[in-house]
């Protein structure tokens, strides 16, 4: 029986670990709702099923899926990848899932932070998302852990930690109005320390140009190691992306983190622009509430959402020449691993990448 803790985990002993910390295993959830995914989620399907075998390569891998579509989850999974009836809205793991957190003794506990898919009804990119907001109570049952419920809004891929007392954020996302408008930049720090045990945390101002979810730091920049920040960049003065770009290295350059140290910054060059074709839209039901996409759309591709797992990292490819070039720049920065790239063009047609249909559950 699991429990609903009373607290917080930094008064408990507890915090959360860099993803490139030890795993026990991946979990993800299963693509089907035909007004985000085109054709009922057929190709993301193919596309999700090609990261977890990547994953599996490498860890145990869990899937959640809707009770109608366990059977087919089923037959297009690896054989080792464990499938399980898990009701969800949509399938993004790391945004309403569980965040995992740790003592010095290797208990583990769960964070069950309230999820209103991106906005609730003031810019939320669907309703309901009433069967999101259980995923991590469910997961926290399947794994017998212990539960805390953080009593704010906060999606996992708007934060990013390298383990030893520092976290990343934006401002664009935690700070909009429609997550936590009754709390101020100061109070969302604080609780962001006590839930996740940092001690330092560093504002970023916005996301990559046209993420749908606020500005989540994990399409921007994350941790490599602590002390190294991978950043999207692009040379091109004239693309959007690049003032964003420039004030996030701006303000990097002038950060230190929880350590002490000065941040070492690895730009990323981007893909080139990726644009939303008519077949690509018109695959994708329109119904009232649901986040549009339509054709000549720009998407926010970006190399930076990839995912760490037990010796590999999982990379987005696009089909573009900067896909091999992207891995180079950060080979050396993540030592000891096997970097993989995996078709995620149909992943960012649903409004994320790999990063944001992962969350890992620590050793």
């Amino acid at each position: 029986m699991t429990r609903l803790l009373a607290g917080a985990p930094l008064s408990d002993g507890y915090r959360m670990p860099a993803e490139w910390e030890p795993h026990r295993r991946t979990w993800m959830l299963w693509p089907e709702r035909p007004d985000n995914w085109r054709m009922g989620g057929k190709p993301a399907q193919v596309a999700f099923a090609a990261v977890a075998a990547a994953i599996a390569a490498f860890e145990p891998v869990t899937i959640g899926v809707n009770r109608d579509q366990y059977q087919n989850a089923r037959e297009m999974m690896p054989h080792d990848v464990r499938v399980v009836e898990l009701a969800n809205n949509d399938a993004w793991m790391r945004d309403c899932g569980p965040t995992f957190v740790t003592d010095l003794s290797g208990n583990l506990r769960v964070i069950d932070w309230e999820f209103n898919a991106w906005g609730g009804l003031a810019g939320g990119l669907y309703f309901p998302w009433d069967r999101d907001d259980q995923v991590a109570r469910k997961v926290a049952d399947l794994e017998e852990v212990d539960r805390y419920r953080a009593p704010f809004v906060l999606e996992g891929g708007s934060i990013h930690v390298d383990g030893q007392g520092t976290l990343l954020t934006t401002e664009e996302c935690l700070l909009n109005p429609n997550r936590n408008p009754s709390m101020s930049k100061a109070e969302i720090e604080e609780a962001l320390k006590r839930y996740t045990g940092v001690k330092t945390v560093l504002w970023l101002s916005a996301g990559v140009y046209r993420d749908e979810t606020s500005g989540h730091v994990d399409n921007l920049a994350c941790f490599l190691q602590p002390g190294i920040v991978a950043l999207t960049w692009t040379d091109d003065h004239n693309d959007p992306q690049y003032p964003i770009s420039k004030d996030a290295l701006d303000r990097l350059s002038k950060f230190t983190d929880a350590g002490g140290r000065d941040l070492k910054v690895i730009k990323v060059h981007q893909p080139d622009p990726i644009i939303i074709t008519e077949a690509e839209a018109e695959g994708v039901d329109v119904m009232d509430g649901s986040y549009p996409r339509m054709a000549g759309d720009r998407m926010a591709a970006s190399y930076i959402n990839f995912y760490f797992c037990n010796g590999g990292a999982v990379f987005p490819a696009f089909g573009d020449h900067h896909d091999g070039q992207a891995l180079e720049a950060l080979r050396p920065y993540i030592p000891g691993r096997q970097l993989i790239n995996t078709p995620a063009r149909e992943i960012l047609l649903g409004g994320g990448n790999i990063h944001c249909i992962t969350q890992q559950q620590p050793a």
